[in-house]
């Protein structure tokens, strides 16, 4: 995991620490989409709140090791879901209802994942007895 400051020399010091998964071109998905789900989870765990003050583009891509275009589509299609907004000269910020948004984003994730699930044990043969009390067992082992 990498802890994100808002920015190096933290002349802002509003914005709040992140805490970001490892991006990596070796991880899963495109290195922005790394980033909207990192923020994503941030926010839908509460670790950022509304109106929290995220990094600037050039501080995260720095700390992140990545283009300033990567960052600034990650925050684009955060800000197009109406997770994040922006205000010129001030920065960038958790909308009030980015909470719920990304919940709800999460939510449509993991009911296509389950679909997608749910069809693949269908042609493993599995029946719908045996898809349930896995799906049972991972709730579960998730709760740890």
């Amino acid at each position: 995991m990498v802890y994100i400051d808002s920015i190096s020399d933290m002349t802002r010091p509003s914005a709040k620490r992140i805490l970001i998964g490892a991006i990596s071109p070796a991880a899963e998905g495109p290195l922005y989409r790394q980033i909207v789900d990192g923020v994503r989870r941030e926010i839908s765990t509460g670790r950022l709140a509304p109106g929290d003050e995220l990094p600037s583009f050039r501080a995260l891509a720095e700390q992140l090791l990545v283009s300033l275009i990567t960052v600034k589509r990650a925050y684009e299609e955060l800000e197009r879901e109406g997770i994040i907004y922006r205000r010129q000269g001030l920065g960038t910020f958790v909308s009030e209802s980015g909470g719920s948004r990304s919940r709800e984003n999460k939510a449509r994730q993991a009911t296509d994942h389950l679909r997608q699930g749910v069809a693949e044990a269908t042609e493993a043969g599995m029946s719908a007895k045996e898809i349930i009390g896995l799906v049972t067992d991972l709730i579960k082992e998730n709760k740890g």
